[in-house]
């Protein structure tokens, strides 16, 4: 009788416990939630990475980033043509500087650690026209770069292998106007996502054009195109943006980004417009979100990426005019938390432009006009979160 009444006593002391600590869950989950808390994804900025570089080189625009198959992480930007004379006196004749500084290659390899490996790039060469302002870079799984440019009179993709051997050229340079429904040239460049699988090349066009242009990965055939909502492309001037009037039915300059999710959905950053779309491989329109609606000047949908579970639960969005990455819900489109700030400090920007992730799930960002970098943001799980999260500080990442 003595140890049941032991027994009894103990498990209503556990149930007590139990329903206690249950209650402070519930309580603080309440409170969480109250509060904006919410699960996404979190990240934490690595001010180590990456190391600096050789040579007394500098950045210029920093205007595109890719990841490949190694984790190895590619720049391309744009070198000495966005440097003062004050940064590269080494470069000057006669130089001004013993020491500093002078333009890296525009394309640099960097591996998984942050140490560059490999640079190359910015000149014409037999069989190919460099473009005049190279904007975006994609790797394939066999190190197959593609590179776009947005100059003013870009109008070409063009391939190289890692190492910067020419491969091929798909349209030409000397294009001075639009041509939205042209299938032979495109109108400055901002990006290529490789459907690798399906052998196509999603070309965001661009600048100058306003559309995405889809080709033949291999032979560079043009197979379609479409403009927002799926329409045909139009050039016509759409005056400036205003965030009370309805929906533009076709893209802003520049269609900035077109990436692929695993279950075949393209995303398009209609960057201006403040939205992304999604589409049909074939172009038919799925669905729209607005990011930063009120946002004006150069837009808020700069670039996106997906997280790296299988199911893409989340889009991650470069937003370089509140200088901010968006953490989407990929099946709704709405944006469950934000964080970053303007500033020159780790986790900050100044013109965020572009952005990638690893195998890992940790992101990657460069920075346009003078903010002239690479940063890594550190992937550390799943979490309750905040709304607007601030800056992501590091917490003693080496």
């Amino acid at each position: 009788m003595k140890r049941r009444l032991l027994a009894g006593a103990a498990l209503v002391g556990l149930l007590g416990t139990l329903g206690v600590g249950q209650h402070l869950l519930d309580q603080k989950a309440a409170a969480q939630s109250k509060s904006g808390g919410i699960r996404a994804p979190r990240y934490e900025v690595d001010p180590f990475w990456p190391k600096p570089l050789p040579n007394h080189w500098l950045l210029g625009q920093t205007i595109g980033v890719s990841v490949d198959t190694r984790d190895h992480v590619w720049i391309i930007h744009r070198s000495s043509a966005n440097l003062d004379n004050r940064e590269k006196g080494l470069e000057l004749s006669p130089p001004t500087s013993q020491h500093c500084c002078k333009g890296a290659p525009p394309v640099i390899e960097f591996d998984a650690a942050g140490t560059v490996v490999n640079s190359w790039g910015g000149s014409d060469g037999p069989g190919y026209t460099w473009p005049g302002s190279n904007h975006g870079i994609t790797v394939e799984s066999d190190g197959t770069v593609w590179i776009g440019g947005n100059g003013p009179d870009d109008g070409l993709v063009v391939k190289f292998t890692r190492d910067g051997k020419f491969l091929q050229q798909f349209g030409t340079k000397g294009i001075k106007t639009a041509d939205s429904n042209s299938t032979k040239n495109f109108f400055k460049v901002a990006k290529i996502f490789v459907d690798e699988k399906g052998s196509e090349a999603y070309i965001s066009d661009g600048y100058g054009n306003r559309r995405v242009a889809v080709l033949d990965r291999k032979t560079g055939e043009f197979k379609r195109y479409w403009g927002a909502y799926g329409n045909k492309p139009s050039d016509e001037d759409l005056g400036r943006y205003n965030p009370t009037t309805p929906p533009a039915q076709q893209f802003r300059t520049p269609v900035h980004c077109a990436e692929m999710s695993n279950d075949g959905k393209v995303y398009v950053c209609d960057r201006v417009n403040n939205r992304i779309q999604s589409f049909t491989k074939e172009g038919k329109f799925l669905k729209e979100s607005f990011i930063e609606k009120e946002s004006l000047a150069d837009g808020s949908v700069w670039d996106l990426v997906f997280s790296k579970d299988p199911q893409q639960k989340y889009i991650i969005v470069a937003d370089g005019r509140n200088q901010m990455i968006h953490v989407l819900d990929r099946e709704s489109m709405d944006v469950l938390t934000s964080f970053g700030d303007g500033g020159r400090q780790p986790g900050q920007w100044y013109g965020l432009h572009s952005i990638a992730t690893d195998s890992k799930g940790n992101l990657y960002t460069t920075e346009t006009y003078e903010g002239k970098r690479v940063q890594k943001f550190v992937y550390k799980g799943l979490g309750t979160v905040q709304r607007y999260q601030g800056t992501q500080r590091s917490r003693g990442t080496r």
